[in-house]
């Protein structure tokens, strides 16, 4: 599972929150995506890497900035995985 948090500016409200999340569905295929303006930033949590200049391009065509983004991989945890 691929994690990718972009820090973005000009979130205001719950509307501008959906209209984040729906640009980025359109661009990329997600598993899920959250934006959050208090902590201004969307993750998106996909099965597979994708290009983040793709997902970057769509946000700020919604009238967003990008300020910066981050890639990593997350385990994947299910009920019952052993813990360490």
């Amino acid at each position: 599972m691929t994690k990718t948090v972009f820090k973005v500016e000009g979130m205001m409200c719950g509307n501008c929150e959906a209209h984040v999340n729906e640009a980025v569905k359109a661009a990329v295929k997600t598993k899920s995506v959250s934006s959050s303006r208090t902590d201004g930033e969307t993750v998106v949590l996909s099965s597979s890497p994708f290009d983040p200049e793709i997902v970057k391009a769509a946000i700020e065509k919604a009238g967003y900035k990008v300020k910066s983004y981050e890639v990593s991989e997350e385990e994947k945890k299910g009920f019952f995985s052993k813990s360490k």
